[in-house]
């Protein structure tokens, strides 16, 4: 099933997708977020809640991320061994790390889909990546890597959009990773019964139509249960938290001249049996 969350009537809420219209879930369950939702007994029983309820056409929504405001947005660094290749091809020495390498995203990097993804001021050098998103369902500290789909609520497209040489000012990369608006997440959450633990699902970048990423998640150097029992041993994963997995090969910065998105263009992120992420892109103001 798909989640999302949106404004409608200047009202902010979530709801389930059943034939591109929704159902508000917010009305139906008196529980205020999707986070909320998926923490609580109620989404065990998502499917009769939405049978029979009114519905609505998505059109009359304006999307926001499918979390809005995750305490954590964990995004893996060169988690794909395509990726990692061509970042040693274009000079950049990079050993493979023992150990998931991440950084956190703030809420406010995020943007959903339709939405603008801002190219700042200070950069002419935003590139994209397309990446799975998977969102946590289930607290949990220190998780086995057995147990870890248990913690899983879904999944999304996500492009985790990057302003290079802020990337580079020193070694930690998150200043290229947190400028507002960079961050798109959508355009909805695939509820993790739709997709098999460990299915390897195509990923695709288009920008301007043209596809500049094509891989699978079957190249992923870390897996997604190792991503979160490296999280959890950190810190506790909390239903909503989000982690962004890694990119494929493909991205502006390692080609040769480089490229990157500007005002004008739109690129879209397309993920096997969740669906396809659109943003236009926008200078800021």
């Amino acid at each position: 099933m798909k989640f999302v969350s949106y404004v409608r009537h200047d009202q902010e809420s979530f709801g389930a997708v059943v034939d591109e219209q929704i159902v508000d879930l917010r009305e139906v369950t008196g529980v205020e977020t999707l986070t909320e939702f998926i923490a609580s007994e109620s989404y065990a029983k998502r499917e009769a809640l939405v049978t029979g309820q009114p519905r609505f056409p998505v059109a009359e929504v304006r999307l926001l991320p499918p979390i809005p405001r995750p305490e954590k947005i964990v995004c893996a660094v060169r988690n794909y061994m395509d990726h990692h290749q061509e970042v040693l091809d274009a000079g950049m020495q990079r050993e493979l790390s023992d150990f998931p390498p991440i950084f956190l995203r703030v809420w406010r990097s995020q943007t959903a889909h339709g939405g603008p993804i801002i190219r700042p001021n200070a950069s002419e050098s935003l590139d994209w990546e397309g990446e799975l998103a998977v969102i946590i369902g289930k607290e949990g500290r220190n998780i086995p890597e057995d147990e870890a789909w248990d913690h899983v609520a879904g999944y999304s497209c996500y492009n985790d959009a990057s302003v290079r040489e802020w990337q580079f000012h020193a070694k930690q990369i998150a200043a290229g990773k947190n400028f507002e608006n960079t961050g798109g997440f959508g355009p909805w959450m695939v509820s993790a019964d739709e997709i098999a633990p460990g299915q390897q699902l195509n990923i695709i970048t288009r920008l301007n139509d043209e596809v500049v990423q094509s891989g699978h998640t079957g190249n992923l150097i870390f897996s997604i249960p190792q991503l979160i029992n490296y999280a959890s041993t950190i810190f506790t994963l909390v239903p909503g938290d989000v982690i962004v997995t890694g990119t494929p090969a493909g991205v502006g910065w390692s080609r040769k001249p480089q490229r990157f998105m500007k005002p004008g263009d739109t690129v879209e992120v397309e993920i096997e049996a969740i669906g396809t992420l659109v943003n236009p892109v926008m200078a800021q103001v």
